[in-house]
């Protein structure tokens, strides 16, 4: 995707590719006068003023008949001329007026290409784009809100913010390097070093946030596995709340990787259910564990799955320890404990809260029934604490995880800012850790960003938005 000036102008359907009541046609760019006088076969009708209308096709006879809206530039979503036509949604009608367009001039839109346009006539920043797009992929109501909240502007208020403390402190320094006669030393300035402390709250409170709405966007992605017949897939389908998976008694009955989503208090999860691990000689079995053990690579947390009845010291999760992933934090849950012959003991069992072997070392571990339901309250609480998801998601703004990642590149940078000033006084290596923490920050909001990094997002997007 080429992000030179736009002087064509382009066409496409912007709602759902399926048959319905309503179907809108949206066209920008110079040409949007000429080529909407064309289909309408009369004048456009004022701007932001709702006209009924007929579309003609290229014989002046009337396609359909609906709704034109006319926005002239530069006070609509992209910032140039936009026609859009409300006809009948049914595919056949919709891809006429296309057409009809196409040969009169424009062309078809590319993915995200009018959200493109919006960015490039500085309509919207690129946090407040990737925004539109979240708020139409969104999961959930509180996901929404976030994705709304991001699209007003608030976190990129938050950026601009760091950005502009960080350019005092540029300034600050950079003076002190330009006046390096000057008889105080602007760097052993205790407002400077404040300043700096000030900064790097703030950098923890932002990256905190964005954390959290990063989790209320792209959801927790957690991998069930274990041994055969643990109730892996039978613990699936109480977190899912229906029968998402074939339960029998039969061993190795899960071959290949079973994909749910479910919501925990407005926080998505992606729950993989895996084939159990064992050795095996059947060839569709072991590339089921193949396959279970490269999404493991992948999850956020990993649920190994043991028979709490069969085998209460959890030396299935110590012998299959080995194929787990070492950077996937992994909780050990007891199943099955409603098969456990003193069940009025077990409330009272510390294996309940804490691991049930030494063994298990830092592992988490949880006891729970996903026939009965016991300890399933205790296990989704156990998954928001571990992504550290707060059910309150009042002022938590959509963020993705390339906005994550720029902060925590900002904040290195300003980390080693501070370092260099403590132990060196070295103010041009100050400026530039400085100059690179801005930079980082600026691809947040697009400020600095290379052209494949925004053909990666935008070509991200639906096609008519």
């Amino acid at each position: 995707m080429s992000f030179t000036a736009t002087t064509d102008t382009i066409v496409a359907v912007a709602t759902a590719p399926r048959r319905g009541g309503i179907g809108i046609v949206r066209i920008s760019g110079p040409d949007v006068r000429r080529i909407g006088e064309a289909l309408l076969a009369k004048p456009l009708p004022p701007p932001r003023s709702a006209s009924v209308a007929k579309f003609h096709d290229d014989q002046d006879i009337p396609l359909d008949e609906g709704i034109a809206l006319f926005f002239i530039a530069p006070h609509s979503y992209t910032g140039e001329d936009v026609l859009e036509l409300q006809a009948h949604g049914g595919p056949i009608i919709l891809e006429a007026l296309v057409s009809r367009a196409v040969s009169l001039g424009a062309r078809r839109a590319a993915a995200g290409e009018f959200t493109q346009r919006a960015f490039l006539n500085d309509k919207l920043d690129l946090a407040q784009a990737e925004a539109v797009a979240d708020l139409i992929d969104a999961g959930s109501i509180a996901a929404a809100r976030a994705a709304m909240r991001s699209l007003q502007g608030d976190f990129s208020k938050q950026v601009h913010t760091l950005v502009e403390k960080v350019i005092e402190l540029r300034t600050w320094v950079e003076a002190a390097i330009d006046f390096p006669e000057e008889e105080v030393d602007f760097l052993a300035d205790q407002a400077l070093t404040d300043r700096f402390t000030a900064l790097r709250e703030q950098f923890k409170s932002v990256l905190q946030g964005a954390r959290r709405g990063r989790v209320l966007r792209d959801g927790m992605t957690v991998v069930i596995t274990g041994r055969p017949n643990a109730g892996k897939s039978s613990l699936l389908n109480a977190l899912a709340g229906h029968e998402a998976a074939i339960v029998t008694p039969i061993a190795g009955t899960t071959r290949d990787v079973l994909h749910e989503y479910v919501s925990i208090d407005g926080m998505p999860v992606h729950i993989a259910d895996t084939a159990g691990l064992r050795d095996s000689s059947d060839v569709v079995e072991i590339e089921g564990i193949r396959r279970a053990q490269l999404a493991m690579q992948d999850a956020d947390r990993v649920l190994f799955v043991v028979d709490a009845d069969a085998d209460p010291d959890a030396a299935a999760f110590l012998a299959e320890k080995i194929q787990l992933p070492a950077n996937v934090p992994v909780t050990v849950v007891f199943n099955k404990i409603d098969k456990l012959e003193r069940k009025d003991a077990f409330q009272n069992d510390e294996r309940a809260v804490s691991p049930g072997s030494d063994a298990l070392g830092a592992n988490a571990a949880l006891w729970v029934s996903a026939m009965t339901g016991a300890g399933l309250a205790e296990l989704r609480e156990h998954l928001k604490t571990s992504m550290n998801f707060d059910s309150n998601q009042s002022g938590v703004v959509s963020a993705r995880a390339r906005h994550v990642e720029a902060l925590q590149s900002a904040e290195r940078h300003t980390d080693e800012a501070v370092r260099q000033l403590k132990e060196s006084r070295a103010g041009e290596l100050v400026a530039e850790e400085l100059r690179a923490a801005q930079e980082a920050l600026g691809e947040i909001t697009g400020e600095f960003c290379a052209e494949d990094l925004l053909g990666r997002i935008f070509g991200s997007f639906c096609i008519g938005k």
